[in-house]
């Protein structure tokens, strides 16, 4: 794939993920409803980290819907 046609990838993904994020907002839970996912393991092994794509952090950025300079903002829900 030539970088053309990779940036026009990365375009509509990004716009497929903020289409189904507006549709994903939307959806109505019932009070008490809780949304889990059970699983017989629940966490990974620690292992030694590797060196991340270059790019990871610009497309972190560019996919996060509210940013402040070098942060992304996020909501923050008591537990």
């Amino acid at each position: 794939m030539d970088e053309k046609e990779v940036e026009k990838i990365r375009k509509e993904t990004k716009e497929l993920l903020d289409k189904f994020s507006k549709v994903l907002a939307s959806v109505k839970v019932k009070e008490g409803e809780e949304w889990n996912v059970e699983r017989e393991r629940d966490r990974r092994e620690e292992k030694d980290g590797r060196v991340c794509d270059e790019t990871f952090r610009q497309v972190m950025f560019e996919n996060a819907s509210l940013r402040n300079e070098d942060f992304i903002m996020a909501e923050k829900k008591s537990w």
